[in-house]
């Protein structure tokens, strides 16, 4: 009768590393494979999601211009108001200072960023925990 090597019940040290380093390498890749399928709906959801914000800022703008006009005409009312071309003046200096005070706050509000602290702080704190420091 053949006798078969007696298997050591305990694998060795290198083999646990192998294993180990092999098994988070998969980790790594399915995860990676699930964010990308994730990413792909969502990338399919947002597009449509863009195009239809586009198309309703596409009307809006229309819109704009329309009540534009109709606010120089009320202005003008029938020529007993005041002349046309003073009520479209009137009509684009308010756009004009509408665009002022937002271009005035976008730029506060610019000036209000600052790098994501947090993120950094946590991001340091990747090499110690990885090795086993807390």
């Amino acid at each position: 009768m053949a006798t078969e090597p007696v298997k050591d019940a305990e694998p060795t040290i290198g083999k646990l590393v192998s294993d180990a380093s092999r098994d988070i390498s998969t980790l790594v890749s399915k995860e990676i494979q699930l964010a990308k399928s994730e990413l792909k709906v969502s990338v399919r959801a947002g597009g449509v999601g863009i195009a239809l914000f586009a198309a309703a800022g596409f009307i809006a703008v229309l819109a704009i211009i329309m009540l534009s006009i109709a606010i120089a005409y009320l202005i003008h009312w029938n020529g007993s108001g005041l002349s046309l071309h003073w009520a479209f003046l009137i009509v684009f200096g308010f756009y004009v200072l509408l665009a002022g005070l937002l271009a005035f706050v976008g730029v506060k509000k610019v000036k209000q960023v600052g790098p994501p602290s947090k993120a950094i702080e946590q991001g340091r704190e990747i090499p110690r925990a990885l090795k086993g420091q807390s």
